[in-house]
């Protein structure tokens, strides 16, 4: 059996482009899994996962808990506005406390960027970034990427555009990795203010004119503004930004060609993406969400496969 190079997922950066491959592979035999009547295999029967969430998620945390689920492995959740976190124990105080129950693999998402990296090397079990801070969020990425393949059957030289704010988003600083590492051209637009210094050196190039990037691209991810992770206002007004950076009907039926959209949420609509693109036929949007599952599948199927443990 193929089996990662990794035993965490901390980042796209640490992975190698045949661990993407065997995620995609992995990731469509789970898809056809999760459209049959019976969704459920018994693969991680044995297995036990705890989502440790010290950050709001919808999403990603359902998505997470729908495919730890889908395979059968038992499931512990974490807030950390319930926790002993608010009396004063440390971040690797609580991780111990849970792996002492007989954790095997732990998701976790942290305000804090390097989170998942530090306590990889400080916990004995298997970690799972599910985003920490403004660093990375690989499994976002990892689905991101395996539903354009799936559009587009190959990303090599295909152009892809990233929009919205890029300096505090880890959405597009994995993207960026992992589209670079299968061979795509990528393009990011962004006022100046929210475009992070010397980003050229990750084999990227920049634009601050929208209507020029979307001719330019196949597809376009739509990044929110990400209004609490900002101390400083980057831009003058929302009506602004929307005016100059939002995706609308009428900016894509200028375009010489149909370009295909994606947003990995939450949508704010009507400021970078309006409700007519969003539930229009180019969108992926909701076969992102679907994707997202069976990734998270392959994700945490292969990363249980190398603990030791007779999988079902």
């Amino acid at each position: 059996m193929k089996t990662l190079s990794v035993s965490h997922l901390l980042g796209i950066k640490n992975l190698k482009l045949e661990d993407l491959h065997l995620i995609f592979e992995t990731a469509t035999h789970f898809k056809e899994v999760i459209n049959r009547p019976i969704k459920k295999v018994p693969s991680l029967r044995d297995i036990t996962i705890a989502n440790l969430f010290f950050e709001n998620s919808t999403r990603t945390k359902l998505s997470f808990e729908l495919a730890e689920k889908r395979l059968s492995a038992d499931v512990i959740n974490f807030s950390s506005a319930q926790s002993s976190i608010n009396k004063g124990e440390t971040l690797v105080d609580t991780v111990n406390n849970i792996l002492a129950m007989k954790v095997d693999i732990v998701v976790m998402r942290h305000p804090n960027s390097g989170a998942a990296h530090y306590i990889s090397k400080h916990v004995k079990s298997c970690i799972i970034n599910a985003g920490d801070g403004t660093h990375e969020h690989p499994s976002q990425a990892l689905l991101d990427t395996f539903s354009l393949q799936e559009k587009f059957g190959n990303l090599t030289g295909r152009r892809i555009a990233i929009v919205g704010d890029i300096l505090h988003s880890r959405v597009a600083l994995s993207n960026i990795y992992a589209l670079k590492m299968l061979g795509a051209e990528v393009r990011l637009c962004a006022p100046k203010s929210l475009l992070p210094k010397h980003i050229e050196s990750m084999g990227v190039s920049v634009s601050t004119d929208l209507m020029e990037v979307l001719n330019w691209c196949d597809a376009v991810n739509m990044l929110r503004v990400q209004n609490e992770r900002m101390e400083l206002s980057y831009f003058p007004n929302t009506r602004e930004y929307s005016q100059n950076f939002g995706l609308t009907g009428e900016r894509l039926s200028q375009l010489r060609k149909k370009i295909v959209v994606l947003h990995p949420g939450p949508i704010n609509r009507g400021v970078e993406i309006t409700s007519e693109v969003a539930d229009s036929e180019q969108a992926i949007i909701l076969d992102q969400v679907e994707n997202g599952v069976a990734v998270r599948m392959a994700i945490i199927y292969l990363l249980a496969s190398k603990l030791n443990i007779p999988l079902k």
